[in-house]
């Protein structure tokens, strides 16, 4: 059942700000009616204050938003508009971002393994900033070496981490030094270092301990002669909150931006968010299409499921807020399937839920990550339309609301 608070609330007039978490049940059943379900509803708005709220907790810090959680036209376009830069990780992402009108110079490329294929894709674009971290992939930039630069990712592992990423990317602190002698020897710039703690970082004490480990080997490059370093990419990983609390975004990074800070001064640091401005911006809208009673419990089938909009359960390990839109006092041990004939294809196999009925609706929170981006047209049910709310931020829509009504969805 959807908080009592925003059942009770009246529709959110077009002027207001609109945040996809506290949506009303009227909100909620209007776009079922008009798109039909499953859907997947991104509010630009939420984009926007998650953006400006970790620009706020890393001040001087600039931000490139990871396409990989959510890689949709309107959240770039939205950035862009916010003065966001971008990481990208392939070629399809470097044409998303390049269709949005985005400079080359607002991006860099940061997967460590590529094929020449995509660093040429990159390099044609405009992009010259690439990532690598170990010897074969350096070689790779030998015959681009006057129009590519490398920063070098360090591994550091961090199995508090619900997605430790250092386990297949990143190379020994140990190595470095040796890696870019060996880039000077072919001729190609090394600019700085990179690590990522980890996706869904729980605390930042691995932060701190990477930042103080590349502000080290930052100094032992100057004392062995080699090229000055001057970027180094923090990464990711920043938490949210599913249904456990998190800390707050502030709290989190204070330790951070305090190691930041015994940088050289001409250290640029850049971080490549993700999750954090794209999780809290969307919910998912699925319908009941059938329901059965086994061994005394309720099943629930819906249009949407693991193969669809909750594929992140797999794939992300992510436990996503769910409600209904049915209000009752009596609640029954349930079970929510999705739609496809695979018997994996359950969101929740101990839910408390009041009886349902075929049509009614369920409510997926927390959903803009790793959730449309990686959900799939298994058994051929269609993945969930999206539909956009606030593509335009909430001055601009008031300023236009005498000619044309603000803050209204539409369909991707």
């Amino acid at each position: 059942m959807l908080p009592r608070a925003a059942r009770q609330s009246s529709a959110v007039s077009p002027a207001q700000s609109f945040d996809s978490t506290t949506l009303t049940e009227s909100e909620i059943r209007g776009l079922a009616a008009r798109f039909g379900s499953p859907l997947l509803v991104v509010d630009c708005d939420q984009i926007r204050r998650q953006y400006h709220a970790l620009k706020a907790a890393l001040p001087g810090v600039d931000l490139h938003y990871a396409l990989k959680p959510l890689p949709h036209a309107a959240v770039v376009a939205c950035l862009r508009d916010e003065g966001a830069y971008f990481d990208l990780a392939t070629t399809g992402e470097v044409e998303l971002v390049k269709a949005q009108g985005i400079g080359p110079e607002r991006c860099i490329h940061t997967h460590p393994i590529k094929r020449d294929s995509d660093i040429r894709d990159a390099l044609r674009y405009g992009v010259t900033t690439f990532v690598a971290d170990n010897p074969d992939e350096i070689k790779k930039f030998a015959r681009y070496r006057k129009r590519a630069e490398l920063l070098l990712r360090v591994s550091f592992r961090s199995p508090s981490a619900v997605v430790d990423l250092s386990r297949k990317f990143g190379c020994e602190a140990g190595a470095v030094l040796g890696m870019i002698e060996m880039a000077r020897r072919l001729g190609i710039r090394v600019r700085g270092l990179s690590f990522h703690v980890g996706s869904q970082a729980t605390e930042p004490t691995k932060y701190v301990e990477a930042i103080r480990a590349c502000t080290n080997l930052i100094g032992e490059a100057i004392l062995a002669g080699l090229p000055s370093l001057d970027v180094l990419d923090i990464g990711g990983g920043f938490p949210v909150s599913y249904q456990d609390a998190v800390m707050p975004i502030g709290e989190f990074c204070a330790p951070i931006r305090a190691e930041l800070a015994k940088l050289p001064p001409h250290v640029r640091v850049i971080a490549e968010p993700g999750r954090f401005i794209a999780a809290p911006a969307a919910i998912a809208i699925s319908s009941v299409m059938g329901k059965a009673k086994r061994d005394g419990r309720w099943w629930y089938y819906l249009d949407d499921g693991l193969y669809g909009s909750y594929s992140g359960q797999l794939f992300d390990h992510a436990k996503y807020p769910v409600t209904v839109l049915r209000d009752s006092d009596e609640l029954h041990e349930s079970v929510l399937a999705g739609p496809t004939c695979d018997s994996i294809d359950v969101i929740d196999d101990s839910i408390l839920l009041p009886e349902l009925e075929v049509g009614d609706l369920v409510v997926g929170r927390m959903m803009g990550a790793y959730t449309w981006a990686s959900a799939t047209d298994f058994n051929f049910f269609k993945r969930a339309k999206v539909v956009v709310m606030h593509e335009r931020p909430v001055a601009k829509r008031i300023v236009d609301m005498p000619r044309k009504a603000a803050g209204r969805g539409r369909a991707a």
